[in-house]
């Protein structure tokens, strides 16, 4: 323990204890509420990085922890630059990522008077954050952070907001008795319960027909060894959310891809016959279940989670597992070691397998590039490691579909926000995480123009992000929802009026490239991927390729939609 007499700014103070609470990089954008703080940075260890927008800001911050899975910590100044952080936020409060924002704030003098760039950030972000905390003394910038960093950190992990006025960044302290402390693990989760553990086993020993669903909750968890220990010893078919993907091992034949709206039929319907359905760290969510009442109706339901208040809010389970997954996993699996009565499911697996073929796929007229042939031709050549992440909309279902990551924290996507403009940023986030392993950002022409002034990011740093760019011309998932559901009422979705996006990229002096016919592609994705720069694909594809399969949103896999109805 160390004591220390000498006063330092609170904006001093916040920089000391990122330290200590093991941060190397920040993303942020200043202004004048913040301005002692990005004072204090001017020469400091922590790394800053300037994006081009508040939003990227916390969404790299997002990208850089759920591809590293250490908080990821972004910086805005108040009011206009404290709620353009709100949409990321958000994004990581659905997602459970660790996020750390710190707002600048207006003068505490002026605090609710209406002042110059005030916004009331903490009340903007109450429903939004784990917790927010307002600094209203300099003495109190230690606590708080290490606070906002312990909870961020979980066991659920998620974003905490920390607002500090600007007075409170330049006045003056000395704090004593500060522990120079690294990264802390997260809050102590609950203990496996023996009984539940036992009931587990023992359903799982009786079912025939057994389904396991792994959620992002085995990433955060750490506990991906755990889960491909598991179903290895079960011999049983499983299936993914969104964030889970990543936790089966790539070779697993047992492993069935994605489930819900847009999953492979294989997986829908194999939860849909499942006489036992063991969830991981999963939510239920809506894309997942469709109709909660027709969803593994036949099924018992074993639900793990950290979090309790998980359990019966969309389905209530028999057996309900309130502990770490990781903790949990490890006490299943030195059960399972112990146990002579498990049914063989050997013949379930190969049956599930053969249920359902690959996601059918429309065909792009006329010589036309097709995106699902972009994407196929993308992950026959990426390599081993490489960190993927993607926009939101029509490419994003169709990376799910294929992409084979060795790890969940290898494959990032905005989840339960579906953000638009969230991609690009995120990526750039992982870069900065992991230097030396290749990143690809998979974008849609809608959400890169929401987030490609951070081309400038790029070009600043020198990371080498390439960015794959589906060009559509369309808002693609929104004009596939007014094709099937709307009579073909094209509102407001088309965007023919696209720019030059290789004019736009070399501009920031980034390379490019485009492809427009299947015979370039392979030589194209090749080149693409060897460059050692920052590099720009642009890929002008047909404009009417649907994602296949389809359940519509509210009825079941027995709806699942192969093709677009006469």
């Amino acid at each position: 323990m160390t004591t220390s007499t000498s006063a330092r700014s609170g904006a001093h103070l916040v920089l000391e204890t990122l330290e200590r609470e093991g941060v190397d990089v920040v993303f942020g954008y200043p202004g004048g509420a913040i301005m002692p703080l990005y004072d204090a940075l001017y020469g400091h260890n922590v790394r800053h990085v300037l994006v081009r927008h508040e939003a990227a800001a916390a969404f790299a911050a997002g990208g850089y922890a759920r591809s590293s899975g250490r908080v990821g910590v972004c910086l805005a100044t108040s009011g206009p630059g404290a709620t353009n952080l709100i949409t990321g936020i958000l994004d990581a409060m659905m997602d459970s990522v660790p996020l750390v924002a710190i707002t600048g704030q207006v003068k505490s003098t002026l605090l609710g008077t209406d002042a110059f760039q005030e916004a009331d950030v903490a009340a903007l972000t109450h429903t939004i954050t784990k917790r927010n905390i307002v600094v209203r003394d300099v003495a109190q910038i230690i606590p708080a952070l290490r606070s906002a960093f312990a909870i961020a950190r979980g066991p659920r992990p998620g974003p905490v907001l920390v607002d500090i006025p600007s007075d409170i960044l330049r006045a003056l302290h000395a704090p004593e008795n500060v522990e120079p402390e690294p990264e802390r693990p997260r809050a102590t989760a609950p203990a496996s319960d023996p009984d539940a553990i036992a009931r587990a086993i023992a359903a799982i020993a009786k079912a025939k027909k057994p389904v396991v669903i792994a959620g992002g909750g085995l990433r955060w968890a750490d506990a991906v060894d755990e889960y491909r220990a598991f179903v290895k010893t079960l011999g049983v078919p499983h299936t993914a959310t969104l964030h889970g993907l990543g936790c089966a091992d790539p070779e697993d034949p047992t492993f069935l891809g994605m489930l819900g709206m847009h999953g492979w039929k294989r997986a829908n319907l194999a939860v849909a016959d499942a006489d036992l359905v063991v969830a991981l760290g999963m939510r239920f969510d809506d894309r997942v279940t469709g109709n909660p009442a027709r969803f593994a109706t036949n099924a018992q339901v074993i639900h793990a989670d950290v979090d309790a208040s998980e359990f019966g809010k969309i389905r209530n389970p028999e057996i309900a597992l309130h502990a770490d997954l990781k903790a949990t996993l490890i006490a299943l699996n030195a059960a399972l070691a112990d146990h002579d009565a498990l049914a063989g499911h050997a013949g379930w697996a190969v049956e599930t397998q053969e249920r359902g073929a690959p996601p059918a796929r429309d065909r792009a007229c006329g010589g036309a590039l097709s995106a699902t042939d972009v994407l196929d031709a993308l992950f026959a050549e990426i390599a081993p490691g490489t960190i993927v992440a993607t926009d939101v909309g029509q490419h994003q279902m169709w990376a799910a579909q294929r992409v084979r990551p060795s790890h969940p924290r290898d494959f990032m996507s905005s989840g339960g926000l579906g953000s638009m403009g969230f991609g690009f940023p995120a990526a750039i986030g992982a870069q900065f995480a992991h230097p030396g392993r290749p990143v690809v950002a998979i974008v849609g022409d809608g959400g890169f123009q929401m987030s490609f002034a951070e081309l400038a990011t790029l070009r600043r740093y020198g990371v080498p992000v390439k960015v794959l760019l589906l060009d559509n011309r369309n808002l693609g998932m929104v004009r596939q929802w007014q094709q099937i559901f709307f009579n073909e009422r094209y509102s407001a979705t088309s965007l023919d009026d696209n720019p030059d996006f290789c004019m736009i990229a070399r501009a920031y002096e980034i390379e490019t490239n485009t492809v427009s016919q299947q015979s370039d592609l392979r030589a194209a994705i090749r080149a693409f991927l060897d460059s050692e720069v920052s590099t720009l694909l642009h890929c002008a594809c047909f404009p009417m390729e649907n994602v296949w399969p389809m359940i519509p949103s509210g009825t079941s896999v027995e709806e699942s939609m192969e093709a677009v109805p006469a």
